[in-house]
């Protein structure tokens, strides 16, 4: 944005949140805080509550209980909204027949915001090209930096984005990484939800972790993946003997195994070196040995015990099957 402001932008501060749709609760006791000049992450599955909050925050739903304020105030108590909380709910929500120029001078005029802002994103969102096309022939990822354009339109201190990576490809990821941190880094406050975690880790500095409408972990990524150790992925279709050696030829350390699909195992406290010399010196077979980074994905698993649905390490997407017998 190229634009240094003179102070940090203002703090999202949810407290209590809770919404029921009749018998359904869709967000329970949920309280977080979002502090400017960093990109937090707002994660969950489809449906753990996510946009609903974030409607929540913007005042576009009313609470069942608790607050949602924006630097100490309710979305309708702010004096200039569109300049001060930029949002991007719905990429969708684009007229088929205005051209991106046009769908950008509207919302400018709407909002009441300089009209020299529209040729300013349009540029700085890489959006030159497409300016003077109608947005029915759009892909999904250039309806995306539309949408992100409209929510900068008022130059707003606070951005709210939902499902921004949606529809992009890994070079408009990257690009989108690069813009959120340089917003982030002038200041201002940036939440960002998805359920597609490998995608938005390396986005985000903070996280905001939810499941089923319930607050799972918060705090900065660096703090959160120290809960998420390292493992190594072993194959073998000795995989019961291979469990007792690994844990047998622990020397006392901290090893624990857990069952994966097709006779892998999850290897935690162990190198992949480590792994292979106990194989080896059981004379078990191996077919196959992964060292696992940690990842958002395992996190989320760990702490809300769904412990079933990681990529499998082969990369395809079948699940991790729990089988009891096979953990110790």
């Amino acid at each position: 944005m190229n634009r240094q402001h003179d102070s940090a932008g203002p703090r999202i501060e949810v407290t209590g949140l809770t919404k029921r749709f009749g018998a359904v609760t869709a967000v329970e006791d949920l309280s977080f805080q979002v502090e400017p000049g960093v990109v937090t992450g707002f994660l969950g599955p489809n449906g753990a509550g996510k946009s609903t909050t974030m409607r929540m925050i913007l005042g576009l739903v009313a609470p069942t209980a608790g607050t949602a304020t924006i630097g100490g105030r309710r979305y309708v108590e702010l004096e200039h909204p569109s300049a001060t909380v930029g949002a991007a709910l719905d990429a969708t929500a684009l007229h088929p027949r205005h051209t991106a120029r046009d769908h950008l001078r509207i919302y400018c005029t709407m909002g009441g915001h300089p009209a020299s802002r529209v040729d300013r994103l349009i540029e700085e969102l890489g959006l030159t090209q497409l300016a003077d096309r109608r947005t029915r022939t759009f892909s999904t990822g250039q309806r995306q930096r539309l949408t992100l354009a409209t929510a900068l339109l008022g130059d707003p201190r606070v951005l709210l984005l939902d499902e921004p990576s949606n529809g992009l490809d890994p070079e408009g990821i990257a690009w989108l990484r690069h813009f959120l941190r340089g917003l982030a880094a002038e200041g201002r406050t940036v939440l960002v939800s998805s359920h597609v975690l490998s995608e938005v880790q390396q986005i985000i500095d903070d996280v905001v972790m939810i499941s089923r409408g319930r607050l799972v972990a918060a705090g900065p990524l660096a703090e959160m993946e120290r809960f998420t150790p390292r493992s190594v992925l072993v194959r073998s279709p000795d995989a019961v003997a291979l469990r007792d050696a690994l844990i047998r030829d622990a020397s006392g350390g901290q090893v624990r195994v857990e069952a994966a699909q097709d006779g892998w195992l999850r290897v935690y406290g162990l190198t992949d070196s480590a792994v292979a010399d106990v194989a080896a010196a059981g004379g078990l077979r191996v077919h196959g040995l992964v060292v696992e980074e940690a990842s958002l994905e395992q996190l989320f698993f760990r702490l809300t015990g769904d412990g079933g649905r990681a990529p499998a390490p082969d990369g395809s997407a079948a699940p991790y099957p729990t089988e009891e017998g096979i953990q110790r």
